[in-house]
């Protein structure tokens, strides 16, 4: 399909944009997304990475994807010309930090009759001038500014003084369906607790190794990959753990792999609304998480898990002491859990949210792109 084609059709236009150049939570929900919206609503994904393109993309068959440069003026203009051509009803731009998407968004604010949605994935304060300028700028002229979660969006608005509740709030989903478990369960000594996430500093994987260390009769399974594992695998040795501690890898289906776990654990720095934590509820784990971003409407103390504050290393030791020597809360945790996942958190509930304020902006008058009345109190 090329752009003139897509202009000629009669439903609703929506463009989902990221410059992400790699696949995380924020990608995998964006494709969650498109996958669940109604089949009537066109959807062309646009984005400067071929991979992260197709990643989307493939959610939906027959959507067109755009790959467009990244940097300088030649991505800049690229991101006009593509947007001009594809005229668009919305554009819908999902940003895994609040600084991203510059280009996307300039673009898709130029067009004179497009609506834009902004969903910042991740509530981070920038102490740059600039990058807090521009995403204060750029956030206050959007038709619709959506966060992840309640908290995450109070966050974005003191953050870059946008003003009380003018972000909205939608949380992540995932899909409902249960996946059948590709492989037997395997026998373990012990309770085996699982953690998904890249492994960097963000997720504090280390704060886990940690608390391991204090725990007899555990051992853990962290999925996924990145620059930290040298420093963990380290880490795991220096403790003593290495023979409690399994690093496979990322797997294509992790959710397949949670039903083995007797419990999840999230021990993040800083988080929005985390995929992994609604796919260990719905496999009906009971969940260990930091109290970061949005993280505390799904995980709810003593009903659906254990909060526990970021880098505590002993408030973790005792949640787990605490789960590994109840069985039957363990039990209650990731039966209640399961079914608020079900009632509050799938990717249908999300995709029908995004369509109401889809077609809310489009009955509105759109918001000024130069004048800016002062954000509310």
């Amino acid at each position: 399909m090329t752009p003139s084609a897509y202009c000629a059709s009669s439903a609703l236009r929506v463009v989902v944009y990221t410059d992400a150049m790699g696949i995380g939570g924020a990608e995998i929900s964006l494709g969650h997304l498109i996958a669940h919206v109604s089949s009537d609503i066109a959807i062309t994904v646009v984005g400067v990475s071929q991979r992260v393109v197709d990643a989307i993309a493939v959610h939906r068959p027959q959507t067109q994807g755009f790959v467009l440069p990244t940097t300088g003026i030649q991505s800049l203009l690229a991101h006009l010309t593509t947007f001009h051509q594809l005229q668009p009803d919305v554009v819908h731009c999902n940003l895994c930090t609040p600084w991203a998407c510059a280009s996307g968004l300039v673009a898709a604010l130029s067009l004179p009759n497009v609506r834009v949605v902004r969903v910042d994935q991740l509530p981070l304060r920038t102490t740059g001038a600039i990058e807090l300028w521009r995403t204060r700028t750029l956030s206050l002229r959007v038709d619709a500014h959506v966060a992840v979660g309640e908290a995450s969006a109070r966050r974005m608005e003191d953050f870059y003084a946008l003003g009380r509740h003018t972000v909205l709030s939608v949380p992540n989903g995932v899909p409902a369906e249960v996946s059948h478990p590709s492989m037997p369960v395997k026998q373990h000594d012990g309770l085996l607790i699982g953690s998904v996430g890249r492994l960097d500093a963000m997720k504090a994987h280390d704060v886990l190794l940690r608390a391991i260390a204090q725990v007899d009769n555990v051992q853990v399974e962290i999925l996924g990959e990145g620059e930290q594992r040298p420093t963990l695998e380290a880490l795991a040795v220096e403790l003593g753990i290495h023979d409690r501690v399994s690093l496979p890898g990322w797997i294509e289906q992790p959710r397949d792999r949670l039903h083995q776990y007797d419990l999840f654990v999230l021990p993040s720095r800083s988080e929005g609304f985390p995929l992994a934590i609604v796919e260990a509820m719905l496999a009906a784990r009971p969940v260990i998480a930091t109290r970061v971003g949005s993280i505390a409407e799904a995980v709810i103390p003593d009903e659906t898990g254990i909060l526990i504050e970021k880098d505590d290393v002993a408030g973790l030791v005792s949640a787990l002491c605490r789960l590994r020597d109840d069985a039957a809360l363990r039990e209650r945790l990731g039966q209640q859990g399961q079914a608020l996942a079900n009632a509050r958190f799938t990717a249908l509930q999300m995709a029908k949210r995004y369509e109401e304020i889809w077609q809310k902006v489009l009955s509105m008058p759109r918001s000024p792109r130069l004048y800016v009345p002062r954000p509310r109190d």
